[in-house]
């Protein structure tokens, strides 16, 4: 069974950074596209940033400031978040794009001063 734990999330002022790891079992990530999304108070939950053997994508309101990466051999993936502005507060999560398995927790992220 497939288990996705998002971890790394906390509260951080504007402009300030946070890394979040999606630790994975029960499946291979590189055999898929991996992707973080979030989901911010009364919206929809929307992907920002994916990953797969041909490189990394990312949505506009994140490109240049959030970073994908992930490390095959620990089937973990992360997102380096830099620059951080109040509305990229929400709870963050991980699955394949398009998500395939059942959500996480996932991990809030709250910025304000």
């Amino acid at each position: 069974q497939v288990q996705l734990v998002e971890s790394g999330g906390g509260l951080v002022q504007p402009g300030g950074s946070l890394r979040l790891s999606c630790t994975t079992s029960g499946i291979i990530i590189s055999f898929y596209i991996m992707g973080w999304y979030r989901q911010a108070p009364g919206k929809q939950r929307e992907l920002l940033a994916t990953i797969s053997g041909g490189g990394a994508n990312y949505a506009d309101s994140v490109k240049g400031r959030f970073t994908i990466s992930r490390d095959n051999t620990k089937n973990t993936v992360y997102l380096q978040m830099n620059n951080l502005k109040p509305d990229d507060t929400a709870v963050y999560y991980c699955n394949a794009d398009p998500s395939k398995w059942s959500w996480g927790q996932g991990t809030q992220v709250t910025v304000s001063s």
